[in-house]
């Protein structure tokens, strides 16, 4: 485990924290849609970046590529935002900079969201982009499967699966303030509640409500990726910050995957809100969040 705290500017975090809190909490999908869209996207895309809009299987994506990135290693990208909210626009500068700083091209997808399309359509949209991939001629060794929040939850459920159907899996797996536990068990969702300013209990609840069908239990394992048999995943870096109410669905996921004897990094960089890595172009410790995702990738490829 690593608790990373050299370089620390409160003030760009602080930065962050006023422009999430600057308006009232969005009410109904479409506002929270809207606003998500709006804060992630408030740093454009770096100017050397090209992006290129993809469809395959009736699924729309995105492929980024930053000078000097090795085009046949893929970075597989899901985006946060409760399986709700998100999207490539909202997440477009962090992907974007994670695949300069793992050194590949990078595919973020537009999977189907909640409440419109429940849980499992989310899984076949993953599912769709990885045969995407291998059909294109990457080999899954290189490979990286990520996300934060949801797209951390999907990027396991995707691991899961392939393992579960006897396939090759992604050489590893980046996770960023993973949503791990839809039970909503962890002890830092009361603990971290007043500093968190984006997560919340009855926020969790009213996305896992809209994810979730009616009669599947929130402790499935392809709901909540926590009380997996993680057995045979492959190398997994979980980078989450102290400030988040998610805090301890990432520390019990680095557990259990010690458990059960996969390697893993755990990650806690100090006075860090949920997904801070969004906000990269104005935060510098979200910058070095994603070099440190680098280095370990590029361990592996």
């Amino acid at each position: 485990m690593s608790n990373v705290d050299e370089h620390l500017d409160l003030s760009e975090i602080n930065t962050v924290r006023q422009l999430l809190t600057s308006k009232p909490r969005p009410v109904g999908w479409d506002e929270r849609r809207a606003r998500l869209d709006e804060v992630g996207s408030v740093w454009p895309v770096a100017d050397d970046i090209r992006c290129e809009d993809v469809v395959f299987d009736g699924l729309a994506g995105e492929w980024s590529l930053a000078p000097g990135c090795d085009r046949d290693k893929v970075l597989l990208f899901f985006h946060g935002g409760g399986y709700c909210s998100g999207s490539l626009k909202s997440h477009r500068r962090m992907v974007t900079e994670a695949g300069r700083a793992m050194g590949m091209r990078t595919l973020a997808i537009d999977y189907r969201r909640a409440p419109e399309h429940a849980f499992p359509a989310q899984h076949e949209d993953a599912l769709t982009a990885w045969r995407f991939l291998t059909r294109e001629g990457i080999a899954p060794d290189r490979i990286v499967a990520g996300g934060d929040s949801a797209g951390g939850n999907l990027t396991l459920c995707l691991a899961g699966r392939l393992r579960a159907a006897g396939e090759r899996l992604p050489r590893c797996l980046w996770l960023v303030s993973p949503w791990t536990d839809l039970s909503m068990s962890g002890a830092t969702l009361s603990s971290k509640d007043a500093i968190d300013p984006v997560i919340h209990r009855a926020y969790l609840e009213e996305l896992a409500a809209a994810y979730v069908p009616h009669g599947v239990g929130r402790r499935d394992p392809l709901i909540s990726p926590l009380f997996a048999d993680l057995s045979g995943f492959p190398p997994v870096l979980i980078q989450v910050g102290s400030a988040e109410a998610l805090l301890s669905d990432a520390t019990r996921l680095a557990e259990a995957a010690g458990v059960a004897d996969v390697k893993v990094r755990l990650e806690i960089w100090p006075h860090m809100i949920h997904a801070w890595p969004v906000w990269n172009a104005g935060l510098s410790a979200g910058r070095r969040a994603l070099h440190s995702a680098g280095t370990f990738v590029r361990e592996y490829l």
